[in-house]
């Protein structure tokens, strides 16, 4: 359990910072590029989920507490016995609600625009960021290799973004759709 009684340490003040296993790492690391776009991630999908109603809200705060996780796994180098990883279960967890979520939506015929209802446009932003994130996290992978279920998880994650924003903005009159060239 974590216990803070003091926010401050100044241990990071030269541009430093610590891992899981007591190294320290620069804060320009890949490493720790990625865990701070798993962060921010989450502080998005935190502010979806106070427009969520007691369903999405639920599994938004369970993939808050995974990403929790995620940033645990991506901070602790491999090799360390009894490390908190993302597992296989978590990533299923994931599919699952894609899969059901996505069957009572009509197949899309465009691209959609990131927008609609405010928990759509919301959930579409907190996409985009783990988009951002699952690119920092495979440039920290080439550099020291990350468990393969945390870049399945965060890959997945987008999509069940993508498809709960669909499924928010169905419930407000549908996806907001592409029209090419609509505007020239």
């Amino acid at each position: 359990m974590v216990k803070l009684t003091k926010i401050y340490t100044k241990t990071g003040d030269a541009g430093t910072t610590g891992l899981v296993d007591g190294s320290r790492v620069s804060k320009a690391d890949p490493i720790i590029a990625a865990i701070g776009d798993v962060d921010e991630a989450n502080s998005a999908i935190g502010i979806a989920a106070t427009l969520a109603e007691e369903e999405t809200h639920a599994a938004l705060a369970r993939i808050q507490n995974d990403l929790f996780d995620l940033g645990a796994d991506i901070a602790t180098p491999d090799g360390i016995e009894g490390a908190l990883r993302i597992t296989p279960a978590q990533v299923a967890r994931l599919e699952h609600e894609i899969d059901a979520m996505n069957s009572a939506l009509e197949p899309l015929t465009s691209f959609i625009l990131p927008g609609g209802a405010p928990i759509a446009a919301h959930l579409h932003l907190a996409r985009a960021i783990v988009r951002r994130a699952e690119r920092s996290a495979v440039a920290a992978d080439a550099a020291a290799p990350l468990n393969p279920d945390a870049l399945r998880y965060i890959n997945r994650l987008s999509d069940w973004l993508f498809v709960a924003a669909r499924v928010m903005n169905q419930s407000a009159g549908g996806d907001v759709l592409w029209v090419p060239g609509a505007s020239r």
